[in-house]
């Protein structure tokens, strides 16, 4: 499927381009998790966000509107999709960043990567879709990995393991929606109203818990979303500086990857951030992967690429009644 109005050579260089923004998108946001959680121990989720906002909003309205249509571009009559989607980046974003304080980040990414399993799921119980055998054994497998990576029932369990699954569903939601809206929206239109909702929301969030009553809980994921804001150390601010340019870059290459591309054709490339999340935990945390959770990141990633590898190929199939695959 191509946008309207695209011709094949115009549709094949879309894809290239989707291609590379998604991959050069994903090593931004791969850096910017590194650094969220390296931030996490000492400064409120929502601080982060108000900078990491800040900044990004800056890059966006300073360097790169005025060189993708002019701030006539940020005009839309399409205000609640933005709203809906901007709802989902919330989601997306706070469960998996409070998830990253209390765990390894390798396992947290690895985790987030059953959303196109949890996609096909949904599919057939929300929508009455028909899904074959081998797409459901995709399914199976992708959800053994992720048991492994959690453990349930084990000393090993915790349960902030559980909210990158909530960031999964609302990742894929976003992603849906900024296809759908693709073909009137600049990907510039859909960084700026996404970014303005993080301004609003972490605005709000510092109001409500900013004075830092509710910290001190001793459990680190919930420090990190109500802890008080305190005015950043020197040594800190590259790293919030970091954090806001790989938003504010990534963001706009994510969405003009997934607007001029078909979700089937370049979300494998998003499982560039798996090597890179490994490498970031070792090198930055020292967190090197133990057998089990090797084991069950290998499930998850073979399941999501395969059940992406056969939506590909249904898409270029001819599309038959009472065809099960």
């Amino acid at each position: 499927m191509s946008l309207i109005g695209e011709t094949d050579g115009e549709a094949g260089r879309n894809r290239l381009i989707g291609m590379l923004c998604i991959a050069a998108g994903m090593a931004a946001f791969s850096a910017m998790d590194v650094a969220i959680k390296f931030l996490s121990g000492d400064y409120a989720l929502h601080q982060v966000v108000l900078i990491r906002t800040v900044i990004g909003m800056s890059i966006l309205l300073g360097v790169i509107v005025p060189f993708h249509g002019g701030y006539a571009a940020l005009r839309t009559n399409r205000l609640p999709l933005h709203l809906l989607r901007g709802f989902f980046v919330i989601i997306a974003n706070t469960a998996f960043f409070v998830a990253l304080a209390s765990m390894p980040l390798a396992e947290a990414v690895a985790i987030t990567f059953v959303s196109p399993l949890l996609i096909t799921a949904f599919s057939v119980v929300i929508l009455g879709e028909s899904v074959g055998p081998r797409r459901w054994v995709a399914v199976v497998v992708g959800l053994i990995g992720v048991l492994i990576v959690l453990q349930p029932g084990t000393a090993a369990f915790q349960p902030a393991a559980l909210l990158p699954l909530f960031a999964a569903v609302a990742y894929a939601m976003l992603n849906i929606l900024s296809r759908k809206m693709g073909g009137t929206e600049r990907a510039t239109t859909l960084t700026f109203y996404v970014q303005l909702t993080f301004l609003v929301f972490s605005g709000a969030m510092g109001l409500a818990f900013g004075d830092g009553r509710f910290d001190g809980t001793g459990d680190a994921s919930i420090d990190f979303l109500m802890r008080g804001w305190v005015w950043p150390a020197a040594k800190d601010w590259p790293v919030f500086v970091l954090v806001g340019f790989s938003s504010g870059f990534g963001a706009v290459l994510l969405s003009q990857a997934y607007r001029l591309c078909e979700p089937a054709m370049i979300a494998p490339f998003e499982y560039i951030a798996m090597p890179l999340a490994v490498l970031g935990g070792v090198v930055v945390f020292g967190e090197w992967p133990d057998a089990l959770s090797w084991l069950g990141i290998a499930l998850i990633v073979l399941g999501g690429l395969y059940m992406l590898w056969r939506e590909t190929r249904a898409r270029d199939l001819p599309r038959a009644p009472r065809v099960r695959r």
